[in-house]
């Protein structure tokens, strides 16, 4: 708690708390305006970080990715479109509400219960990190191996769709990060002839590529014209706060269903949001009442996803794997300032990681000072014609990625690989493991071939310890349990519907 305590005096620095002013500032703006999403936006401000120190830089994204989710909420209840993919569950209850003149009241709700979910996932980040790290620092190349692959494993099979898809898009994405020089040999793979993939293919130019283009597209391609928020005052916002005291309980289900799912590969905000609404309908009462305009049906899922938004750093930074694409670019952002996330972490950089989570509770603040008396300028700030919105987000997306090494190839890179990415989308597969794919791919090799080298080439090394040998177990359970859960629905649906004879 002491080393939580001194983070403070890192977060409270001035530059550091500008730097989380501005990031919880673009990233309600981002969570406000529907389809760009916080992976989009860290996408374009990674370039900025170069410029900064690493722990300015991880707070400023971190303050985009979970500003998002408090902005989100807004568009979700007064256009009943989602701002970010874990507010949709937001719509069934928050805009009904706004319709019937309640906007103040839900918008309250989504704000407080998002303060008290973050607030939540902070403290399960203050004492369940120690815990990780003590655990983690007896890791050698063969835990970490078993680690790395148990985080490419839930990353393919976690996305939703179907599975295949998904490890198919792992494969590509360790394949395109294998590209450049190797690094015990000097020999150059997959360069084509090219000297600037010597390199490999920069981290910018795949987030953005994969993520920024293709949401420009998906959204040009969406027949939905530009839409009038629900006008809304701040002094109605006031007014609710007497009528809150429903959903205390309502919050601290969804900030635990939350608090848990938030560190596990793959999970994240969107399903913790989505199944903190199921359980809150399941247990609240009055069930029909859900998706009529119940206060509990926007409390519950916020703090779920506010809860997520926090502990998904726990695996990030304590084990240096991303659970999500989004933390898979905060990992990067990262390695480019050469601190390689970890056990190590906690003990080599304790001011980053300490002043980090510190942040997180300073950014929860500042977003609920931002919100409720701004929320007149947020909701006129959606009817932003999309016209005008999308060109401005391709050139952000060009001139950052340009500036990041001055190379016009890398721009061709990134619209290369937004090419790609809207044409994955098209077919259904989710570019987010091709994204963890490329990050985790590399550390993959490295951790096995220093295994390899420590054992003399025998492989018997990776299961060399009861911790490689059950994190392995759980790698294995994550790959059988959907292939039984299939056959068990086809032999239930053979039972049900005999065939007859």
């Amino acid at each position: 708690m002491m080393d939580f305590l001194s983070g403070f005096t890192v977060a409270l620095h001035p530059v550091n708390l500008f730097y989380c002013f501005a990031g919880v500032l673009l990233g309600n703006i981002v969570g406000v305006l529907p389809g760009i999403g916080a992976i989009a936006a860290i996408s374009i401000l990674l370039p900025v970080t170069f410029y900064l120190e690493p722990t300015t830089a991880v707070i400023m994204l971190a303050g985009v990715y979970y500003g998002a989710e408090y902005g989100g909420s807004i568009a979700s209840i007064l256009l009943n479109l989602p701002g970010t993919a874990s507010n949709a569950i937001t719509t069934l209850d928050g805009y009904p509400m706004a319709k019937r003149g309640e906007a103040g009241l839900a918008l309250l709700t989504a704000q407080i219960s998002s303060l008290s979910g973050g607030t939540f996932g902070i403290l399960a980040m203050v004492f369940l990190s120690p815990l990780i790290v003590k655990f983690s620092l007896s890791f050698g190349p063969a835990e970490y191996f078993a680690t790395l692959l148990l985080g490419l494993v839930a990353g393919s099979v976690a996305v939703g769709g179907s599975a295949l898809k998904g490890v198919a898009m792992v494969f590509i994405g360790m394949l395109l990060g294998s590209i450049g020089l190797d690094l015990n040999s000097g020999v150059a793979r997959f360069d084509m002839g090219y000297a600037n993939l010597l390199d490999g293919l920069s981290i910018v130019a795949v987030a953005m590529g994969l993520f920024g283009i293709p949401e420009v597209i998906n959204k040009l391609r969406d027949d939905q014209g530009d839409r009038k928020p629900i006008a809304i005052s701040a002094r109605s916002m006031f007014l609710a706060f007497g009528k809150l005291k429903s959903i205390k309980f309502s919050i601290l289900r969804g900030a635990s269903v939350g608090g848990i799912l938030g560190p596990l590969p793959g999970a994240g905000p969107t399903i913790s949001s989505f199944l903190a609404y199921s359980l809150e309908r399941s247990v609240g009462g009055k069930k029909e009442e859900f998706g009529t305009g119940r206060i509990n049906g926007i409390a519950a899922p916020e703090a779920a996803n506010n809860a997520a938004a926090q502990t998904a750093f726990i695996p990030t930074m304590t084990l240096g794997i991303p659970g999500t694409p989004t933390m898979a670019i905060i990992l990067g952002a990262l390695m480019i300032h050469g601190i390689a996330p970890g056990p190590q972490l906690v003990v080599d950089h304790p001011d980053l990681f300490w002043g980090l989570v510190a942040s997180f509770w300073i950014g929860n603040v500042l977003l609920l000072v931002l919100n409720v008396p701004l929320i007149g300028v947020w909701a006129r700030l959606v009817a932003v014609p999309r016209r005008f919105l999308f060109p401005v987000i391709i050139a952000l997306i060009c001139t950052g990625v340009f500036g990041v090494a001055n190379s016009t190839f890398d721009v061709w890179a990134v619209l290369l690989m937004g090419v790609i990415g809207a044409i994955l989308r098209f077919y259904d597969y989710s570019p987010a493991p091709l994204l963890i794919g490329f990050v985790l791919g590399p550390m993959l090799e490295e951790h096995l071939r220093r295994a390899l080298m420590i054992s003399g080439g025998d492989f018997g090394y990776l299961l060399g310890s009861s911790t490689a040998i059950a994190i392995h177990c759980i790698t294995i359970l994550i790959i059988v349990l959907p292939l039984l859960n299939l056959l068990w629905s086809r032999v239930k649906r053979k039972t049900e519907n005999p065939v007859a004879d």
